[in-house]
């Protein structure tokens, strides 16, 4: 058994020896991106497993171990990550949790220390708890993202992105069912055996690759029957989880409407304009603001790539650049509205009916303060200006039933259906 091992702080670290002797257990959020993620951090050795239960004991854990003042998201992956250990499933002396952190404002920056709460509370102590953030909060010996991993999550990202976007354009039409979800897992398959093999990584490469991808599900056989398109906004995890917003694309998908999510590469681009923006409105260091400036025209050029793939196809609707968005949200929110999604949540709503979807499930996650603010709290606006939107807002919190949830859900559908 490995060694237990605390820094000067008192914090269980990941060791090296754990490296190779633990399983690795980690939340789930966006089915086909962290499949896809899981498969690149294991690259490096590591044993992942995602967790993907959804039953009603993963609420009751969260309460019983985390405070029922704390927001909806951080009870669930909590609960979903000791209802896991406690399960039996696992040997709880051969496991570690993998958790995110964003480092902002965000009580998502507190999960890692509610979870090492719980985990105490729960007599589980002993369990290391691994964070994976872009802003050096914490580091442990036994797990490390390497340049050549962190390259290889961005253009998972990119990929990721792209295949869910397509998916979602095909699975409602398909004539065959399961053939766009088999495209999918194949293609995760193919893009992981690039990697290994340095393929697919440059910028020439990626859209080459996207370009077979493109043609691929252009290939499945489609009705042409029209559909109403609904796109889902809201709190980042209760927007994208099954666990959080209780199978919503399933649900819309069986009422017979095409699903609109918005990518993950936009929030990755929010969150690196945050900080350029935190050094103009309140000082700080230029050179981190070049840097960081670097790797959001990187990524904004990675995005663009993406964009004229699609478009070039001619059979799918593109998605829209980060600049669009920035543009969107100007009169309505400033740039430094950060906390939660902040002015992106408002602009993904704008930048929907803009785009010909004007009917919008946002999720509202309980505790979710900001996201309130920039996603209930903007729908009065954006209904005077487009009086045609047909917006929702559907509430997520531990005493949330789902007969509830679908019903305001299809009251909205119907209101779409009568235009």
């Amino acid at each position: 058994m490995a060694e237990l091992v605390y820094d000067e702080t008192g914090r269980l670290l990941f060791t090296e020896e754990m490296k190779h002797e633990y399983t690795i257990l980690m939340p789930q959020m966006l089915p086909v991106m962290f499949h896809l993620l899981k498969r690149i951090i294991e690259l490096e050795g590591y044993r992942i497993e995602i967790l993907t239960s959804t039953n009603r004991e993963i609420v009751e854990t969260g309460l019983k171990y985390v405070h029922n003042d704390t927001c909806y998201p951080a009870l669930l992956v909590i609960g979903q990550l000791i209802e896991a250990v406690q399960s039996g499933r696992y040997d709880p002396h051969k496991v570690a949790l993998l958790i995110s952190q964003t480092g902002g404002g965000c009580r998502a920056s507190n999960y890692i220390h509610l979870l090492r709460k719980a985990l105490k509370k729960a007599g589980l102590e002993y369990i290391p708890v691994i964070s994976i953030n872009l802003s050096g909060l914490e580091k442990n010996p036994g797990f490390k993202i390497p340049f050549s991993v962190g390259r290889r999550m961005i253009y998972g990202m990119m990929y990721g992105d792209l295949l869910v976007h397509l998916g979602n354009q095909c699975r409602p039409y398909e004539l065959e069912k399961g053939a766009t979800d088999s495209l999918i897992s194949k293609w995760t398959d193919d893009l992981v055996d690039l990697f290994v093999h340095g393929k697919g990584m440059s910028r020439g490469q990626m859209k080459r690759y996207m370009e077979k991808i493109t043609r691929d599900f252009a290939a499945i056989p489609k009705s042409t029957e029209k559909k109403i398109r609904v796109g889902i906004v809201g709190e980042i995890y209760i927007k994208y989880a099954p666990l959080g917003n209780n199978n919503l694309e399933d649900f819309l998908t069986s009422e017979g409407v095409e699903v609109i999510v918005p990518g993950i590469t936009d929030f990755m681009l929010f969150k690196f304009n945050n900080r350029s923006v935190d050094v103009d409105l309140y000082g700080g260091s230029k050179l981190k603001k070049f840097a960081i400036g670097v790797a959001q025209r990187y990524i904004e050029t990675c995005q663009k790539i993406t964009i004229g793939v699609i478009k070039d196809e001619g059979s799918f609707r593109a998605m829209g650049t980060f600049a669009d968005l920035q543009e969107f949200i100007k009169g309505y929110l400033g740039y430094g509205n950060k906390m939660g999604e902040g002015w992106l949540l408002t602009a993904e709503m704008l930048e929907l009916i803009h785009t010909g979807t004007p009917n919008i499930v946002c999720t509202q996650p309980f505790g979710c303060l900001p996201n309130h603010v920039v996603g209930k709290g903007m729908m009065r606006r954006l209904k005077v200006d487009f009086p045609d939107s047909n917006i929702v807002a559907v509430d997520y919190d531990p005493g949330a039933t789902r007969i509830n949830q679908e019903n305001r859900i299809k009251l909205m559908l119907a209101n779409a259906k009568s235009e």
